[in-house]
This record gives structure tokens, C-alpha cells and sequence, in this order.
């Protein structure tokens, strides 16, 4: 493996703009197939796009409905 074809997590987020974290979670769910994992750490390749986000199954904003809840029963 030639490294310099590799980038870290700290290289990817830099270039992503988002965390090392968000980063490592990336690389943990398999969005990054070619990511390599050794150790603690991840060899990401350089030419990788940043993933987009497929998260549409979370619910919206809750919307107000009736009448304003007070806190009071009655």
C-alpha cells in the first residue's frame, strides 16, 4: 500500500469540513468501502468524495397542534 495515496482522519475532515469523529463514523458504517481500518486508525484514499448524508428516515420539526399545553391539568 502505497500511503501517499492515503489520506487520515484528520486530512479527510480537514478537507470535508466536519469532525474527526464524523469522520471515523463514516469510515465505521461502510460508507467508505475502500477505507482501511488497522489499529485505532483509518487509511482513507485521497481522491475520496465527502459522503453525502442519507439520513431521510429522520421525522421533521413536530408540528403544534390544539390547544398550547400550559403544564396545568384541568
Amino acid at each position: 500500500m502505497n500511503m501517499g495515496e492515503y489520506i487520515s482522519v484528520q486530512e479527510a475532515a480537514e478537507k470535508w469540513d466536519i469532525s474527526a469523529r464524523q469522520v471515523q463514523g463514516i469510515c465505521q458504517s461502510g460508507k467508505i468501502p475502500a477505507a482501511i481500518h488497522f489499529g485505532k486508525s483509518w487509511a482513507i484514499p485521497a481522491n475520496t468524495p465527502k459522503p453525502t448524508r442519507t439520513n431521510s428516515s429522520k421525522p421533521g420539526p413536530r408540528k403544534r397542534t390544539g390547544e398550547p399545553n400550559t403544564g396545568r391539568k384541568g
